[in-house]
């Protein structure tokens, strides 16, 4: 019989949130003990997931990376694989790689007011295994990784190609001499096209039933190269951190203020990038204002060079039927393929699919009401990592992983045993992300709610949560501690 493990604190992933978390209890609160249960047999979590051609970040690095642990180079979106590299060196220097239990699924997590604790229950090979803490925080991500939101295209049995999901890219796949559809718009889509054009494809489509807004950016940035030598990594990164952010805060105020003025900017940038007389309007020009969804960015404007070169190419229609050899759109065109790539997005999961419970009661989450945007309502000594829709995730874990710590040093001074958000009922909700993506929007109605007023409402602003969380007072009279 395994003996049950009792830890301070449990964290539940080991991605770039988990071990960024795990990172911030090692340095802050030495004494601490934790454990990260991860349900993959490696860490890094999105970041080793997925293996699709050119995978890549789709924020700059020196804000996609830790406040603590500078981002070395000058690189602006990094490739997967070094990403991947910075989480487990991150996780090493930290000893986090020590505290790592692989292969473990959780299935759930029960608070006991009595015990002051929380049994949480994950599968491991095939049998149950439970795991005690003081603290539970979860670090899974919000989406599903087992698949990929896919969906039903008429006819697609009868397609004689190979059709796959980026979510599952097989090793196998050889795409030197292919004529590849790839189905989407998105940040995936925009990285996949001049990726696999580089391949060796014959020919690359991507395939959108509406455009994106696509922003060339520098692939290095000129401003960290330049400070590097004269003030030394750290301080160059912490420099080109906040510089980014204040363009990252100003571009997104813009576009909410001043819509059409972006619109312009962006089609401007594209008109210069793309050959002459091209359909801009038609494959670039989208129906919605900036940041109603996030904009895609592609380094030194690759997307548009395959374009230019004749490699790759963009249709906006819509898919009537999957044929023997490819698609037949809306419009009558056939598009012939020997690989069709579904860049159709993500499926939303929260906590991993987790289920929560408070003393015997199941815990609703549409019923929660989210406090900070980490904490829910009802809900004692829990925290959970989301990142901004508008920005690095990265800024939005490490402000969360800081005001954590705050918390848990409360109750080790004070010897409290617990604090949990105790909601205002008065308070009017709303839902909790105001975002337009498809996988948001697909699943908003299962997610917690927020409020109206602070402290309950998700402020889409690091610039404001740099403040907001590192002064608020811990004895705001919606904790409650005990």
């Amino acid at each position: 019989m395994t003996a049950v493990e009792h830890v301070d604190v449990l964290i539940i992933g080991a991605g770039l949130s988990g071990v960024g978390a795990a990172a911030h209890l090692a340095k802050d609160l030495p004494g601490t003990s934790y454990a990260v249960l991860e349900r993959r047999a490696a860490s890094g979590g999105t970041w080793d997931l997925f293996r699709y051609p050119g995978i890549r970040s789709d924020s700059d690095m020196h804000t996609l990376g830790y406040r603590f642990r500078p981002w070395r180079g000058e690189t602006t979106l990094a490739d997967g694989a070094s990403i991947l590299r910075y989480v487990r060196d991150t996780a090493r220097e930290y000893g986090v790689d020590r505290h790592i239990r692989y292969g473990h699924h959780v299935t759930s997590a029960a608070w006991d007011s009595a015990a002051a604790r929380w049994t949480v229950t994950a599968v491991v090979d095939g049998e149950p295994r439970t795991t005690t803490a003081n603290f539970l925080w979860a670090c899974s991500g919000y989406y599903d990784y087992d698949q990929g939101h896919a969906p039903h295209f008429a006819g697609r049995e009868r397609f004689g190609g190979r059709l796959v999901h980026p979510q599952h890219w097989p090793g196998d796949l050889d795409l030197a001499g292919k004529r590849v559809v790839v189905i989407g718009s998105g940040a995936t889509a925009v990285t996949l096209v001049p990726a696999i054009a580089a391949r060796g494809a014959a020919h690359v489509t991507m395939l959108q039933r509406s455009p994106t807004y696509v922003l060339s950016v520098p692939a290095e940035d000129a401003v960290k190269a330049r400070l590097t030598p004269i003030l030394g990594e750290g301080a160059s990164y912490a420099v080109t951190r906040w510089k980014n952010i204040a363009v990252q805060s100003a571009l997104y105020k813009l576009s909410r203020s001043r819509p059409d003025l972006v619109r312009r900017i962006v089609r401007k940038a594209n008109v210069a990038q793309l050959p002459p007389g091209y359909a801009v309007d038609t494959h670039f020009k989208p129906s919605y204002d900036p940041w109603d969804q996030r904009l895609c960015l592609v380094p030194d404007g690759d997307l548009f060079r395959a374009i230019r070169s004749g490699a790759a190419s963009v249709v906006t229609d819509r898919i009537q039927t999957f044929t023997e050899t490819g698609l037949e759109l809306a419009s009558g065109e056939r598009l012939e393929a020997d690989v069709v790539v579904t860049a159709t997005g993500l499926n939303l999961q929260v906590f991993g699919g987790a289920e929560l419970s408070v003393d015997g009661e199941a815990v609703k989450l549409h019923e929660t009401m989210a406090y900070r945007a980490m904490m829910l309502s009802g809900v004692p000594n829990f925290a959970f990592t989301i990142g901004y829709t508008n920005a690095s995730w990265t800024l939005k874990a490490d402000l969360v992983a800081e005001y954590v710590v705050r918390l848990l040093q409360r109750m080790r001074s004070t010897g409290a045993r617990s604090v949990v958000p105790v909601r205002d009922e008065s308070m009017a909700e709303v839902p909790l992300m105001d975002f337009d993506a498809g996988y948001v929007q697909r699943a908003v109605h299962t997610l917690p709610r927020q409020g109206t007023a602070a402290p309950w409402t998700l402020k889409q602003s690091y610039l404001h949560d740099a403040v907001a969380l590192r002064t608020a007072r811990l004895d705001d009279g919606v904790l409650r501690w005990a």
